[in-house]
């Protein structure tokens, strides 16, 4: 009898646990997000769609900017997690390799701007405070995160890329093979 009252507790714990959880995202990030996106929309309405596609055209014309600069900018003005709303003014093939850098550059900007992922700021922090009891300079930790996680965003932008094309390009091949109708 004990082990079923248990269980019945435990089991109804894990749903307040998550209720709580909902209530603190509602109260806590998502009018932030709210506020955020239709900021965005607004000013993407103010400068004009044709405007910001073609900036966001010529910063995705070529691999390097679009994995670097495009998601850096996303990542300063939007933040963690508006920032991924700038996949929108790029091509279905590229979104999901914009989205990898995206998430990736995450952490090596925090150091330079904590503007742009308060909720991470504890990481970086935590590592500055070691840097500086070794009596080293935090602020060239956060220009060498910042250099490093530029490069890794780009190789990580470039393979995911490849492997966007490689699966598309297999389903492709998976439909014909079956006689299904193909979109390109």
């Amino acid at each position: 009898m004990q082990a079923l009252s248990t269980f019945a507790t435990n089991f109804i714990g894990v749903f307040n646990a998550g209720g709580t959880n909902l209530v603190g995202l509602i109260t806590g990030i998502l009018p932030t997000l709210l506020v955020l996106l239709t900021f965005v929309n607004a000013l993407v309405r103010l400068i004009g769609e044709k405007r910001v596609m073609g900036f966001a055209q010529k910063c995705t014309k070529y691999a390097i900017t679009r994995y670097t600069i495009f998601p850096i900018l996303a990542m300063f003005f939007l933040t963690n997690p508006m920032a991924y709303t700038f996949g929108r003014f790029l091509d279905e093939k590229y979104k999901p390799a914009f989205y990898d850098t995206a998430v990736s550059f995450c952490h090596p900007i925090t150091g330079l701007f904590p503007h742009a992922n308060g909720g991470e700021l504890f990481v970086y922090m935590g590592i500055a405070s070691g840097v500086t009891a070794l009596g080293l300079n935090q602020y060239n930790l956060a220009v060498l995160y910042f250099l490093v996680g530029v490069v890794v965003i780009f190789i990580r932008g470039i393979v995911t890329e490849r492997m966007t094309a490689i699966m598309s390009g297999r389903a492709i091949a998976k439909k014909a093979k079956k006689g299904e109708a193909v979109n390109v």
